[in-house]
């Protein structure tokens, strides 16, 4: 079983109610809450729902990696499994099998294993490779504290990581919000 629309419906519902101030910013994922299509899955497009895990070490510093397709810093996550029952379960397997860090080694900051830290909806460029037209993904980004681990990276998907300031996340909404984590 997958994640269900169900699930993702509810947690929308719970990150707008702590941020009702970003409805147009989800105003995608929302209009496509409405349609039948699978946005679990990685081949529904124009749009489809991925997590990414904002890793926070004892220092305040975020864990980023390099992605190898898309060649750009970002926080460890992908698309979500047939096996994955939650998004935030989602989130927490992303971050083990791109970095290594055990989901053992990660807490969620209090709130915040229910309520993802930003959704944001981005576009991805086509993939000829992939047969994968350009399309949106709607990434539930949640906050994770990770103890100190060994990282251990994915070298297929990921060619380096780096701890940095939340500053340097890729928006602005991130970065306040995993600094206020």
């Amino acid at each position: 079983m997958t994640v269900t629309r169900a699930e993702i419906s509810a947690v929308l519902a719970r990150y707008l109610a702590a941020h009702p101030d970003r409805t147009t910013d989800v105003l995608s994922l929302t209009e496509a809450l409405e349609t039948t299509h699978a946005l679990a899955s990685r081949k529904t497009f124009s749009l489809h729902v991925t997590c990414s895990a904002a890793a926070i070490d004892a220092a305040g510093r975020v864990l980023m990696i390099h992605h190898r397709a898309l060649d750009r810093w970002l926080l460890p996550g992908g698309h979500i499994e047939p096996e994955d029952h939650s998004l935030y379960g989602a989130a927490l397997r992303e971050l083990e099998e791109e970095t290594g860090i055990p989901w053992q080694h990660a807490v969620s900051p209090p709130t915040h294993d229910v309520i993802p830290v930003d959704i944001d909806v981005h576009e991805i460029p086509a993939n000829p490779a992939k047969d994968e037209p350009a399309h949106l993904h709607a990434d539930f980004r949640f906050a994770f504290w990770v103890k100190d681990s060994e990282i251990s990276l994915q070298l297929d998907e990921v060619t380096a990581f780096a701890w940095r300031p939340p500053a340097d996340l890729p928006t602005p909404r991130l970065a306040a919000g995993v600094a206020a984590v």
